[in-house]
């Protein structure tokens, strides 16, 4: 599953793409409730966070979503979808063909329960550069702001050991193709980046 992620603020040693996503949503918010509500630093599921989706032009563009799908009443958010599975739920499918979005973060954290104890982990792609997290959004009744979940998979092989499930990530180079070409389960699992590198952390 993915729980938690972090999105590095423009005043720490970041790459260019999250400051640039960042700055675009500072411009297209300015001066609204909503930019107030932003997160950066480590997220957790219902909290505000900068994403990239389909822009009026059609082309790819910087937007404010808030993590979880409301399933019910007085049920918790659905946080997450599983990619072998999601094509054929109600809940997931529509969004899955049709609105797409990628969150950007400079990682994602996942436990590993050894006994009676958790290991925090920070888990992020081999190269280093921004991790983009493949989610898919929709807009609920009486919300201004889209509602997102990330897409999950098995694990990769060499952080089996840490959790059975991870985030589907998309490389940089095919983001456009994520977020604006019509796309199939064998297509995402061929393009689903696996190279990751981890750290313990606390």
């Amino acid at each position: 599953m993915c729980g938690r992620f972090y999105v590095a603020s423009n005043d720490e040693d970041e790459d260019d793409d999250i400051r640039r996503i960042i700055e675009e949503i500072d411009k297209r918010y300015k001066e609204t409730p909503e930019l107030m509500t932003m997160r950066l630093g480590e997220v957790f599921p219902t909290m505000v966070v900068p994403s990239l989706a389909v822009g009026k032009n059609g082309a790819a563009a910087a937007f404010l979503m808030q993590w979880g799908l409301k399933s019910a009443p007085n049920r918790p958010p659905v946080i997450n979808a599983r990619l072998e599975t999601a094509f054929q739920k109600p809940m997931f499918a529509p969004s899955l063909r049709e609105r797409r979005c990628a969150l950007p973060a400079r990682c994602y954290f996942e436990w590993e329960k050894k006994n009676k104890v958790k290991n925090k982990y920070a888990i992020t792609c081999e190269n280093k550069q921004t991790v983009y997290l493949a989610g898919i959004y929709r807009y609920e009744q009486d919300r201004r702001m889209p509602r997102f979940t990330i897409l999950t998979r098995p694990a990769a092989r060499h952080i089996l050991f840490i959790h059975d499930r991870m985030p589907v990530i998309i490389a940089k180079n095919e983001l456009d193709e994520w977020l604006c070409a019509d796309v199939n389960l064998d297509w995402i699992e061929r393009h689903a980046q696996t190279e990751m590198l981890y750290e313990r952390v606390q």
